[in-house]
């Protein structure tokens, strides 16, 4: 039986994709929140795992060993890279998640985990160090909206998972073009790190819901951001886990 697993961080990154499933069961796991249930005719199992990569980490593991998972899609708002090209209310897709905060810092700078030499996950002779690739959904681009009238942009790339996020235009672009990325935000490299994993498929959306390095909150849109990437979620479901 396929059981796709969608995790938000907040509740509103994920309230209206829960507000159209249907025959929703509701658990307690490991002090959060489930909702088991059909969406698009899809068996899904919803999760809110709170903000940072160690909540994020947790409720992946927790649904996986719990459940059986056959994808999981992280979803939620994040902060566009000033050079992207994105807008708030577009909506990115990663197509690699990259732990920027990881590493080593000396004289000489930065570094990231391959300096230390030891890999956070290992299959093989493969070693797994900052970066994740996330898989594709062929289907993505051709999704059409059906919900909505919005004409935003959907564009893919690099996403940078961080700790601290970028409040200053100098710290952002530094993050940007040491990644080539287009997103920042602070849980889906833990997602994808636990994927790897469990050898489970594992895809990330969000809605821009800022530029980062920009911290005028009167500028972000958050509900805009979150609503645009629920529905896209809906029709991918709809589309592409017949």
């Amino acid at each position: 039986m396929q059981l796709i697993a969608i995790i938000s961080s907040m509740p509103f990154e994920s309230a209206f994709i829960l507000s159209c499933m249907r025959s929703v069961r509701h658990y307690c796991l490991a002090g959060k929140s489930v909702h088991k249930g059909r969406l698009s005719g899809v068996n899904v199992v919803l999760m809110n795992s709170g903000m940072g990569k160690v909540n994020a980490a947790h409720s992946a593991t927790v649904l996986i060993e719990k459940y059986p998972v056959s994808a999981m899609i992280n979803v939620g708002v994040g902060g566009a890279y000033p050079g992207s090209g994105l807008t708030v209310g577009d909506i990115a897709f990663a197509s690699k998640e990259i732990y920027g905060d990881e590493g080593v810092i000396d004289a000489g700078g930065w570094s990231g985990l391959e300096k230390i030499g030891i890999p956070l996950v290992k299959e093989g002779k493969k070693g797994y160090f900052n970066e994740y690739p996330l898989d594709a959904l062929p289907s993505l681009l051709k999704v059409k909206n059906r919900r909505s009238d919005r004409n935003n942009k959907i564009t893919g790339g690099n996403f940078v998972t961080v700790s601290s996020v970028s409040g200053t235009q100098k710290r952002a672009r530094e993050l940007e073009k040491r990644f080539n990325a287009v997103c920042e935000n602070m849980e889906g490299a833990a997602i994808a790190q636990v994927c790897t994993l469990y050898k489970i498929p594992v895809f990330e959306i969000r809605g821009i819901s800022n530029i980062t390095g920009i911290r005028d909150k009167t500028k972000w849109d958050l509900q805009r951001a979150s609503e645009n990437c629920q529905t896209l979620i809906i029709d991918i479901i709809d589309s592409a886990f017949p």
